[in-house]
């Protein structure tokens, strides 16, 4: 029987359409709503989401409130995470993969069901309702925080032991090793966690309204509200189209930090 041979273009074919159908074409919708508002029954070209977004103190405060609780999350899982991927990837325990997947493990878990557990935990213990701020940075550093171990663990895993012996055998102590050597070179693992971690923060509503009784409005549910409570398209699509900037922003700061330019670095540390 004859082989049938398909070249590059013929099997990339399947994925552009997919990326055409459920990326290009929503994006361009999102595009179209944000730039646009309804008067008098006509859809015409406007700015106006775009300068309400940015003179209405409700909305720059939920922004705010959002990049606070965000940055606070962020910060937690790092000094969490960090030490926690330190010591299992440069330990010798043979069984550091299994103590690794512990942490992991909660991910396989239903989402809304780990958050309902810690709703229940948190009220058992009086905090439900009194602490509303605390309860969702506690929720969003349960739900993330293997999301910053995770790329932590792997660069570390993968550090040159020579740069480290060189950097003994230069006479430096193991803080100076740490902070002009190990963390410098493990930057890559440190953005991606932040990137894994601080955007989602930012809209993932669920934990908020779960944890605080629906008390505190975070960029995600405001995103929500525009397009399913006030049935208002065009400004649900801005807010969207913000968000989306301030990922680009993120996704290009970490792009600075490339896992392919680690051993320049190494060998220009010392």
């Amino acid at each position: 029987m004859e082989k049938i041979h398909f070249s590059r273009k013929q099997l990339g074919i399947p994925y552009a359409l997919f990326l055409a159908l459920f990326v290009v074409i929503p994006m361009l919708l999102i595009l179209f709503y944000a730039f646009t508002a309804t008067v008098d029954g006509k859809i015409t070209f406007s700015f106006a989401n775009f300068l309400n977004f940015f003179t209405s103190t409700a909305k720059l405060s939920t922004l705010l409130m959002s990049f606070t609780i965000a940055i606070i999350s962020t910060a937690i899982c790092l000094l969490i995470a960090y030490p926690i991927a330190y010591i299992l990837a440069r330990s010798r325990l043979k069984k550091k993969n299994v103590l690794l997947m512990l942490f992991i493990l909660p991910m396989w878990i239903n989402f809304v069901l780990r958050i309902t557990a810690l709703r229940e935990l948190l009220d058992l213990i009086g905090l439900l309702g009194s602490q509303n701020y605390l309860n969702v940075i506690i929720g969003m550093v349960y739900d993330f925080l293997p999301f910053m171990i995770l790329p932590l663990y792997t660069t570390l895993e993968k550090l040159d032991n020579s740069y480290l012996e060189a950097a003994s055998d230069l006479g430096g102590n193991k803080l100076t090793v740490f902070t002009k050597v190990t963390f410098p070179l493990s930057m890559p693992g440190v953005v991606s966690g932040i990137t894994m971690v601080f955007m989602p923060s930012m809209t993932n509503y669920v934990v908020s309204d779960t944890l605080s009784n629906f008390n505190i409005t975070i960029l995600g549910k405001l995103i929500d509200e525009y397009f399913t409570t006030y049935d208002n398209w065009h400004m649900g699509s801005m807010i969207s189209i913000i968000l989306l900037f301030i990922i680009f922003l993120s996704m290009l700061f970490s792009g600075g930090f490339k896992e392919n330019k680690q051993e320049t670095r190494g060998a220009n540390l010392w």
